[in-house]
Protein backbone atom coordinates (compact mmCIF):
# COMPACT_ATOMS: atom_id res chain seq x y z
CA UNK A 1 0.00 0.00 0.00
CA UNK A 2 1.17 3.50 -1.21
CA UNK A 3 1.76 5.79 1.91
CA UNK A 4 0.43 9.53 0.69
CA UNK A 5 1.68 12.17 2.63
CA UNK A 6 0.39 15.11 4.28
CA UNK A 7 2.29 17.43 1.63
CA UNK A 8 1.51 15.50 -1.33
CA UNK A 9 -2.03 15.42 -0.20
CA UNK A 10 -1.85 19.54 0.48
CA UNK A 11 -0.02 20.00 -3.01
CA UNK A 12 -2.77 18.07 -4.87
CA UNK A 13 -5.52 20.50 -2.66
CA UNK A 14 -3.37 23.23 -3.95
CA UNK A 15 -4.13 21.99 -7.53
CA UNK A 16 -7.95 21.31 -7.30
CA UNK A 17 -8.76 24.72 -5.65
CA UNK A 18 -6.95 26.51 -8.40
CA UNK A 19 -8.86 24.52 -11.16
CA UNK A 20 -11.97 25.74 -9.02
CA UNK A 21 -10.77 29.28 -9.19
CA UNK A 22 -10.67 29.26 -5.40
CA UNK A 23 -7.78 31.74 -4.18
CA UNK A 24 -5.14 30.45 -1.56
CA UNK A 25 -1.84 30.55 -0.22
CA UNK A 26 0.25 28.01 2.95
CA UNK A 27 1.26 28.98 5.95
CA UNK A 28 5.05 28.29 5.57
CA UNK A 29 5.32 26.73 9.08
CA UNK A 30 7.57 24.19 7.51
CA UNK A 31 10.03 26.83 7.13
CA UNK A 32 10.75 25.93 10.53
CA UNK A 33 12.83 23.22 11.95
CA UNK A 34 16.23 22.51 13.44
CA UNK A 35 17.79 25.44 12.17
CA UNK A 36 17.53 27.59 15.14
CA UNK A 37 18.51 31.01 14.01
CA UNK A 38 16.19 31.01 10.59
CA UNK A 39 13.05 29.75 13.55
CA UNK A 40 14.15 32.40 15.64
CA UNK A 41 13.80 35.00 12.58
CA UNK A 42 10.78 33.11 11.51
CA UNK A 43 8.78 33.96 15.07
CA UNK A 44 10.11 37.37 14.91
CA UNK A 45 8.19 37.61 11.51
CA UNK A 46 5.16 36.29 12.78
CA UNK A 47 5.17 32.24 12.17
CA UNK A 48 3.32 30.88 15.25
CA UNK A 49 2.95 27.42 16.36
CA UNK A 50 -0.28 25.55 15.29
CA UNK A 51 -1.63 27.85 12.78
CA UNK A 52 -3.25 26.00 9.96
CA UNK A 53 -1.70 25.01 6.89
CA UNK A 54 -4.03 26.99 3.70
CA UNK A 55 -5.48 29.85 4.09
CA UNK A 56 -8.48 29.97 1.65
CA UNK A 57 -10.85 32.19 0.03
CA UNK A 58 -13.72 29.81 -0.11
CA UNK A 59 -17.31 31.37 -1.49
CA UNK A 60 -18.61 33.05 1.75
CA UNK A 61 -15.24 34.40 3.01
CA UNK A 62 -11.43 33.73 4.12
CA UNK A 63 -11.44 31.12 6.77
CA UNK A 64 -7.93 28.78 7.38
CA UNK A 65 -7.71 24.79 6.30
CA UNK A 66 -5.30 22.07 7.85
CA UNK A 67 -4.29 19.40 6.07
CA UNK A 68 -3.35 15.82 7.78
CA UNK A 69 -2.41 12.95 6.15
CA UNK A 70 -4.82 10.12 6.41
CA UNK A 71 -5.27 9.09 10.14
CA UNK A 72 -3.45 12.19 11.11
CA UNK A 73 -4.52 14.22 14.24
CA UNK A 74 -4.05 17.99 15.14
CA UNK A 75 -1.48 18.58 18.01
CA UNK A 76 -2.36 20.92 20.87
CA UNK A 77 -0.99 23.98 19.16
CA UNK A 78 -3.79 23.52 16.40
CA UNK A 79 -6.21 22.64 18.25
CA UNK A 80 -5.69 26.14 20.32
CA UNK A 81 -5.52 27.95 17.34
CA UNK A 82 -8.87 25.88 16.04
CA UNK A 83 -10.37 27.65 19.33
CA UNK A 84 -9.07 30.55 18.36
CA UNK A 85 -10.78 30.97 15.58
CA UNK A 86 -14.35 29.83 16.62
CA UNK A 87 -14.25 32.19 19.09
CA UNK A 88 -13.52 35.23 16.57
CA UNK A 89 -15.76 33.83 14.29
CA UNK A 90 -12.95 32.73 11.38
CA UNK A 91 -13.77 29.94 8.95
CA UNK A 92 -11.54 26.77 9.77
CA UNK A 93 -11.57 23.46 8.21
CA UNK A 94 -9.81 20.09 8.76
CA UNK A 95 -9.46 17.43 5.73
CA UNK A 96 -7.67 14.42 5.14
CA UNK A 97 -8.19 14.39 1.14
CA UNK A 98 -8.75 16.24 -2.11
CA UNK A 99 -12.69 14.83 -1.34
CA UNK A 100 -12.97 16.44 1.91
CA UNK A 101 -12.12 19.02 0.46
CA UNK A 102 -14.36 19.05 -2.38
CA UNK A 103 -17.04 18.76 0.26
CA UNK A 104 -15.75 21.28 1.94
CA UNK A 105 -16.21 24.05 -0.86
CA UNK A 106 -19.67 22.73 -1.95
CA UNK A 107 -20.48 23.44 1.92
CA UNK A 108 -19.13 26.93 1.67
CA UNK A 109 -20.72 27.76 -2.02
CA UNK A 110 -24.18 26.40 -0.34
CA UNK A 111 -23.42 29.02 3.00
CA UNK A 112 -22.80 31.71 0.31
CA UNK A 113 -25.97 31.17 -1.42
CA UNK A 114 -28.06 31.23 1.82
CA UNK A 115 -26.51 34.24 3.07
Amino acid sequence: MKVVTEAQIQAEVIQFLQRERVFCHSVPNEGAGADMIRTTQLVALGLRKGVADLVVWWPDGIGYLEMKAPGGRMSKEQQVFEGKCKNYGVSYDLAHSVDEVKAILEWHRRKRNEQ
